[in-house]
């Protein structure tokens, strides 16, 4: 009789301590993987975010950057851990969207991972190197005709949005632009400020500091109309490719099977953040729309991707890495 109590004892603190443990989530340091190098784009959203999160949450978050792959890297890492709520991952769509498409294998289920929130979107640009010849969207497009296969673009990495929608660029118009992939928006732009490449399509923050700046020019946006921040910059719509739309957001995962309700307080952190004045004033800033909303809008949003971004990654016969 001993035994089976202290067995049914023991049985008892096991089913509650992870209940126990849901409770005084989060009672350490939050770790957040990054999906790119430190450096813009995802990585610049993750660091404003997070850093008032902390003060939600009562714990800090710390940032870790794992670069490469087109994302897969981290993804990899993040999918591994314990879903405790205490790995979390930051990420553009690329790694869970269509890599699951561009890659014959991966190390890890995209649809497996634990949705939490988006945190931002923002729309794409064209984004030319400061010495390019051309220098209005027109005559890059006069340009890129008259020099087919002479020019390159960087992206982010293979699968990324700044990949594929350099790729939708290429089947609409014949360009036949030569592929350059990163490690990240950091050193993408780092060599289109040096004029190593010619050109880059990706979001909106990053390019304008350059585009301000003179080290870069943004010609086009991949909007359906024009930005109010950009009111002179053209869309790709009115250069006469119909439906090239194209933009970017980013988004905070966990490890797959962690608890609803370590989901749910970090949502409710995600989402008290994005409604502080002062985090709109600074998205404002750098032209990034306020997302937020249930892990399920996120669930959707990625799901969405998948479909459109495949579609266009078999259209171009782009060939599985």
């Amino acid at each position: 009789m001993n035994r089976y109590l202290t067995s049914l004892a023991m049985g008892v603190v096991l089913f509650v301590a992870p209940a126990q443990a849901q409770d005084d989530y989060p009672n350490k340091p939050i770790k957040v993987v990054v999906t790119v190098p430190a450096g813009g784009g995802v990585d610049t959203v993750t660091r404003l975010v997070t850093e008032r999160m902390r003060t939600i949450v009562g714990q800090p978050f710390v940032v870790e950057n794992r670069g490469g792959a087109g994302g897969n890297i981290a993804a990899d890492y993040v999918y591994q851990q314990e879903p405790d709520g205490y790995t979390l991952m930051a990420t553009q769509p690329s790694p869970i969207t269509t890599n699951v498409v561009l890659y014959k294998s991966l190390t890890f289920d995209p649809t497996q991972f634990s949705p939490i929130g988006l945190m931002s979107s923002a729309p794409n640009v064209l984004l030319v190197r400061g010495d390019f010849p051309a220098k209005t969207a027109k005559e890059f497009l006069d340009y890129v005709k008259a020099n087919p296969s002479k020019l390159n673009y960087a992206s982010q990495g293979p699968g990324t949005t700044s990949h594929l929608t350099a790729e939708l660029f290429n089947k609409l118009t014949g360009a036949h632009l030569q592929h350059v992939p990163y490690k990240g928006t950091g050193p993408a732009l780092n060599d289109i400020v040096a004029g190593h490449v010619d050109l880059i399509f990706m979001q909106l923050e990053a390019a304008l500091k350059l585009h301000e700046g003179g080290k870069a020019r943004i010609l086009a946006v991949t909007t359906e109309k024009r930005i109010a921040s950009l009111p002179d910059i053209p869309t790709m719509i009115e250069l006469g490719l119909p439906d090239f739309v194209s933009d970017t957001w980013n988004a905070l995962a966990a490890p797959p099977k962690t608890p609803a309700p370590i989901i749910a307080k970090l949502n409710n952190a995600l989402n008290e953040t994005l409604k502080t004045p002062e985090m709109k004033e600074q998205y404002k800033k750098l032209g990034l729309e306020v997302r937020g909303g249930t892990p399920e809008d996120m669930a959707k949003v990625m799901k969405g991707d998948t479909e459109r971004w495949g579609a266009v990654i078999k259209a171009a016969n782009i060939p599985q890495l």
